[in-house]
């Protein structure tokens, strides 16, 4: 397999910080995402690719040891570990391992480069006998997981709905329950990268994302929203009628309500995550908007209103 080089496929230096890398992966996931490229299947391989190097990257346990090891990051305790043993046997210390302590940077540790592919991949597969490349190929490893985003209006989010994704040029159907909250990870397994050998395909992560609206906020399972009232029926009284994620709802409004007055609208919120029945609380405040466009009856009317409470 040639090795991959997961800083270029990301476009970023060996120094990148976790935020660069984070900035990277997004930019790119976004670029060539299955559903913005339906039948590119170039633009597939990419997407794969993007995803399995932002999985080793992101991960700094991971990083550490790809930024060491490369291809054969993945045995790096199984090497570390046939290291140790195979110094003992000779009786030395970690430096005087098989003679290799000057070779490998004196004991200090080995950085890898991919001028050293040849001789350090075989140096590993020597590790474990005499087999060689064709013992390395008999043995199974596990693919790469994916991440992936989801991005859901808060009207999607609010029922449990199937939506249908395209992974690796396959519909899968999914479930989402209703109440998901935004950044939330759900985790879909063997949909990520192929296992190697008949090992087990990797999973698929998908995280959700949930913006708010412009008019519709929503605060763990309680939903805010402000709602424009009418100077005469904030003074007088009467009747609004209000859209909510449920269908439309007729609230009463109290005489002389108050601009930026609140009222709570108890089990009119979001769904709670996987409690059937349910929900938090829906705040609504009031803007009471001023009449403009005044006719000489309205201003006359407006001005001795003004003298009588003067």
């Amino acid at each position: 397999m040639d090795f991959v080089d997961y800083y270029k496929t990301l476009d970023v230096a060996k120094n990148a910080s976790a935020a660069d890398i984070k900035k990277a992966y997004r930019k790119l996931a976004r670029k060539y995402h299955p559903d913005v490229n339906p039948n590119d299947k170039e633009a597939h391989k990419k997407f794969q690719q993007i995803n399995e190097a932002h999985e080793v990257l992101s991960d700094p346990e991971k990083r550490k040891k790809y930024d060491q090891y490369g291809e054969n990051w993945k045995h790096a305790d199984q090497y570390e570990q046939a290291r140790r043993q195979q110094g003992q046997q000779a009786g030395g210390g970690f430096g005087d391992f098989g003679g290799f302590g000057q070779g490998f940077g004196g004991g200090e540790g080995y950085t890898y480069s991919s001028g050293d592919e040849g001789s350090f991949s075989d140096f590993f597969e020597s590790l474990f006998g005499g087999g060689g490349k064709s013992r390395r190929s008999q043995s199974k490893y596990r693919g790469q997981d994916y991440n992936a985003e989801l991005r859901l209006s808060l009207a999607d989010a609010y029922t449990t709905h199937k939506q249908t994704l395209t992974i690796n040029g396959k519909n899968v159907r999914i479930t989402i329950p209703a109440g998901v909250e935004n950044g939330q990870q759900i985790r879909l397994k063997g949909y990520g990268s192929p296992g190697a050998n008949g090992g087990p395909n990797g999973d698929l992560f998908i995280t959700f994302v949930i913006p708010n609206e412009q008019d519709l906020k929503r605060e763990g399972n309680n939903l805010y929203k402000t709602e424009d009232l009418d100077l005469y029926t904030a003074l007088l009284g009467g009747e609004k009628t209000i859209d909510t994620l449920s269908g439309k709802i007729k609230l009463k409004v109290a005489p002389e309500t108050q601009n930026g007055a609140k009222i709570r609208l108890k089990g009119k919120g979001f769904p709670v995550y996987k409690k059937e029945g349910q929900f938090g609380n829906l705040y609504i405040t009031w803007n009471i908007k001023l009449p403009t466009n005044l006719t000489p009856k309205q201003k006359e009317l407006f001005t001795e209103l003004s003298k009588l409470s003067s």
